[in-house]
């Protein structure tokens, strides 16, 4: 091998040196990115979770509400009744 040729694989080795380097960098960079990402799906199917639940809170809250005007509507048949038994009020013709 001549001067020129050593010469010529010492370059190279550097670069392919230089290209290790760099490659190793982008392979941590890569492994902090896949955490990330990877803590940031969990956040998501955590709040996935919660909006669920405040589905469910809601649709009860409707439910209550549907069952209390049902009630009040009861009671409000009942005091009609009430009053116009004791004629607190004038019947309609």
């Amino acid at each position: 091998m001549n001067d020129a040729d050593t010469a010529m694989t010492d370059l190279v080795l550097e670069h392919l040196r230089a290209i290790r380097g760099d490659l190793q960098g982008v392979n941590a960079r890569l492994d902090s990115l896949t955490v990330r990402v990877s803590s940031l799906e969990n956040s998501v199917a955590s709040l996935r979770v919660e909006m669920t639940h405040f589905r469910s809170d809601i649709v009860q809250l409707h439910v209550d509400a549907a069952n209390m005007q049902a009630r009040l509507d009861r009671v409000e048949s009942r005091l009609d009744r009430i009053e116009r038994r004791l004629e607190l009020v004038d019947t309609p013709i």
